[in-house]
C-alpha cells in the first residue's frame, strides 16, 4: 500500500523546504568540523559557508510562522551545535569572526568594533538575498540599503569616505528616494544592483585584516 507523504502541492512545497533546511544545517555542522581539523582552505570554508548562511537565511524567512528552529531541531533531532552556533548565533563565517577581532585588537584610532564588522556584513547579505528573491519594490528594497549604508558609517577609518560600496548604495539610496513606495525595480535595474552590491561586498571583504592562509 503506497503511503502518501502530502495531499496537495502546498504540502508537498513545505516538505521539501525542511528537507533542505535539514540538508543545510548538517551540510554547516560538517564544514565547521572541516574547517576546525584544517581540512578546507580558509577561502573555501568562506565562500561555502557565506552560501550554506544565505540559503538558510532565506529558507528560515519562508518558513516563519510556520517551524521555528528550536522546534524543528527538536522533532529532528539535529545534534548539530557548530551549526546552530554559525546559523543561529553568529550569522557570519568564522573567518569573517577572525578578521573582526584582528581589527578590534589594532590601535583604538584605527579600528573597528568586531560586531560593527559582522552587522555589515550581515547587512550585505541581507541586501544581497533580497535582490536575488525578487523582493524589488522601493518599500522592500530601500530599509535595506539604508541598513547597510548604516552598518559601513559605523566602520569609521576602515572604510574611508570614497569607499566604492559607500558611493554605490548612496547613489541607489538616492535614485530610490525618488521612486514612490509601490514602484519596482527593473530587471535592468535589480541586475545592476545586484552586481554593484557583490562588488562592494568584494571589496569590504578584502579591506579587512588578512588571517594568514
Amino acid at each position: 500500500m503506497e503511503v502518501k507523504l502530502w495531499n496537495d502541492k502546498r504540502e508537498r512545497e513545505l516538505l521539501e523546504s525542511l528537507a533542505d533546511l535539514y540538508a543545510i544545517i548538517k551540510a554547516t555542522e560538517k564544514l565547521e568540523r572541516a574547517y576546525v581539523r584544517d581540512l578546507v582552505s580558509a577561502a573555501d570554508y568562506e565562500a561555502e559557508c557565506l552560501k550554506l548562511i544565505s540559503q538558510f537565511n532565506s529558507l528560515s524567512s519562508s518558513l516563519a510562522g510556520v517551524v521555528t528552529i528550536p522546534r524543528f531541531v527538536e522533532a529532528y533531532r539535529l545534534d548539530c551545535p557548530a551549526a546552530l552556533n554559525r546559523l543561529v548565533q553568529s550569522g557570519v563565517p568564522a573567518t569573517v569572526e577572525l578578521r573582526a577581532a584582528a581589527s578590534s585588537s589594532a590601535p583604538a584610532s584605527s579600528a573597528a568594533s568586531g560586531v560593527a564588522i559582522a552587522q555589515c556584513v550581515q547587512s550585505f547579505i541581507t541586501a544581497m538575498d533580497a535582490v536575488k528573491l525578487n523582493m524589488l519594490a522601493n518599500d522592500q528594497v530601500r530599509p535595506l540599503l539604508h541598513d547597510l549604508s548604516t552598518s559601513m558609517g559605523k566602520l569609521g577609518p576602515v572604510l574611508p569616505p570614497d569607499f566604492e560600496g559607500k558611493v554605490k548604495v548612496s547613489e541607489w539610496l538616492a535614485k530610490l528616494n525618488k521612486m514612490g513606495a509601490g514602484d519596482e525595480l527593473t530587471e535592468q535595474q535589480a541586475r545592476q544592483l545586484n552586481f554593484d552590491l557583490d562588488s562592494a561586498y568584494s571589496a569590504f571583504m578584502a579591506s579587512l585584516p588578512s588571517t594568514g592562509p
